[in-house]
């Protein structure tokens, strides 16, 4: 089963009660709350605030954005405990962080077993608290091509390491669904969106526009036999009225594929 939602950061500028209505609006099902805006890192009494109100319109925590850097942030001040505590009180079942703050072309050997090494430390503690963490499929970290993802997901190795996946914007079709197969036994989640290059820059779309490469992502997805939300992730113009549109999109397509 795939299950629609929203990335809470799409939405900087609402507080959690405003996304929350949004999303309740919009019939999908389970919000991705971000650490850096809506609920804090450490922030139980926020935590547990916006934990109750999303229960109470029906609606399910699908994970915690930490924007925890593996191997960058400790140095940074944000200890891994304080979001790992935040996702907990959130009953958020994906700790959601970024490989490392450095592109795979950028990193050298030892940087890479720096970024295992404290992969290995963050899952374990977060296996101890039942919760798995995953990888954001990232730009300028060690998740930033097919090939540097699956390389990490195999030199970790832990059984509580998990990736997200999202279209590489630019990328052409093959390549995306050969990356997403790639790390098919390790995905976790979606983030979904649809963007394309013109002129040189990144534009958004509206997400119908994409409908047949998410087609062929969300096919080969379902044939793993294992749920997953897909959670949209920025949309065109950043107004609620597009992320509506998009919802309604992603909506009909789920409705299909789960019948």
């Amino acid at each position: 089963m795939l299950r629609g939602g929203l990335v809470s950061v799409s939405f900087r500028k609402l507080s959690p009660a405003q996304i929350i209505d949004l999303v309740a609006r919009s019939g999908l099902k389970s919000i991705e709350w971000g650490g850096d805006v809506h609920v804090p890192h450490g922030d139980l009494k926020v935590a547990r605030e916006v934990k109750k109100m999303t229960r109470d319109k029906g609606l399910i925590i699908s994970s915690y954005g930490s924007y925890y850097r593996v191997a960058g942030s400790e140095a940074e001040g944000l200890a891994f405990e304080r979001a790992l505590n935040s996702a907990r009180e959130l009953d958020a079942p994906i700790l959601r962080v970024w490989a490392g703050n450095k592109g795979s072309a950028d990193a050298d050997e030892a940087y890479w077993q720096t970024v295992v090494e404290d992969s290995d430390r963050i899952a374990n503690l977060a296996a101890q608290a039942g919760i798995n963490v995953a990888y954001e499929f990232h730009g300028g970290t060690l998740t930033d091509t097919n090939e540097s993802a699956i390389r990490l997901l195999n030199e970790v190795n832990h059984p509580n390491i998990y990736t997200y996946w999202q279209p590489t914007v630019g990328m052409d079709l093959d390549s995306c669904l050969e990356g997403l197969k790639g790390i098919l036994d390790k995905l976790i989640l979606l983030h979904v969106f649809h963007w394309e290059i013109i002129n040189g820059q990144r534009e958004r779309l509206q997400l119908e526009q994409g409908k047949d490469r998410w087609h062929q992502y969300f096919t080969l997805v379902k044939q793993t036999g294992r749920n997953f939300d897909a959670l949209i992730e920025f949309v065109k113009g950043d107004t609620p009225e597009q992320f509506l549109a998009d919802a309604k999109a992603l909506k009909s397509w789920l409705d299909k594929l789960n019948a």
